[in-house]
């Protein structure tokens, strides 16, 4: 079993464990959406990665992986949070998952608390509730995994994302997967450098399939960024953000690293 097929295999368990009513859930959504729609609480996540003419930055707030183990389980997320924002980080990504990452809905609550910026839920969404579930926490994004969704289930949840006023990072690692997030309108597509299946980072990845993605869709590339020549390279690649996690995490001055990651984008 690779380590996608049992991280989905214990999401998708949890999600039929439970009972909660998906009715009951939506009604609690509706005044979380109205308020995003007037403004007082939404935040713009892909206005937040158009907004300048350097590479934007999604910082990432991560406590461990399966791969690396603990990258820094004690941090304060309201702390880290603040530390990305003074870097000029353009949004925040939390993970949310426990089981795998140590991640947490009030990792994501405190996070966003601290600061202004845009955050996405960082998770393997599987299931409608999945959903709800980032609008109720607070996220103004989510992230869809296309390797670990079936054609109905993307686009499924592409389209309740976009009722629920949250964008959707659309995360692909090769030019099929790619086709697929774009038949189903994806306007922010994620390159990940990383193959879920092994963990294993392949640092031009991003590279390759930068050419097959539209002009008119925000391109993000992810994992395996850890220098300004790696966010000189996707910049130049085509790429109007980057995510980047465990280098942040790990970093000891954490605002400087996010910092050194705005490169100009190509005029």
């Amino acid at each position: 079993m690779t380590y996608l097929d049992d991280i989905l295999a214990w999401h998708r368990r949890r999600a039929a464990a439970d009972t909660r009513e998906v009715a009951a859930l939506r009604e609690r959504v509706v005044a979380q959406r109205e308020a995003r729609t007037t403004g007082s609480t939404g935040r713009s996540f892909t206005n937040a990665l158009t907004a300048s003419n350097q590479l934007a930055v999604i910082a990432e707030i991560k406590r461990r992986s399966p791969s690396k183990g603990d990258l820094d389980g004690l941090l304060d997320p309201a702390v880290v949070a603040h530390e990305y924002e003074r870097g000029g980080a353009a949004c925040l990504s939390v993970l949310t998952d426990v089981q795998h990452f140590g991640g947490s809905a009030d990792d994501l609550r405190a996070a966003r608390a601290a600061v202004s910026l845009p955050v996405l839920r960082k998770d393997f969404v599987v299931s409608e509730v999945d959903i709800l579930d980032a609008v109720l926490m607070g996220a103004d994004a989510v992230l869809l995994i296309v390797a670990a969704l079936t054609d109905e289930e993307l686009r499924s949840l592409h389209a309740l994302s976009t009722d629920c006023n949250l964008a959707a990072l659309v995360e692909v690692h090769d030019e099929a997967e790619l086709d697929r997030a774009l038949a189903v309108g994806a306007r922010v597509v994620g390159v990940n450098q990383r193959d879920l299946r092994t963990f294993d980072v392949d640092v031009h990845r991003a590279e390759r399939v930068a050419a097959r993605i539209p002009g008119d869709v925000i391109a993000v590339a992810e994992s395996g960024i850890t220098s300004r020549a790696d966010a000189q390279r996707c910049a130049a690649a085509g790429y109007r953000a980057v995510l980047v996690g465990e280098h942040l995490v790990r970093s000891v001055d954490r605002a400087k690293s996010v910092s050194e990651l705005r490169v100009a984008l190509p005029s």
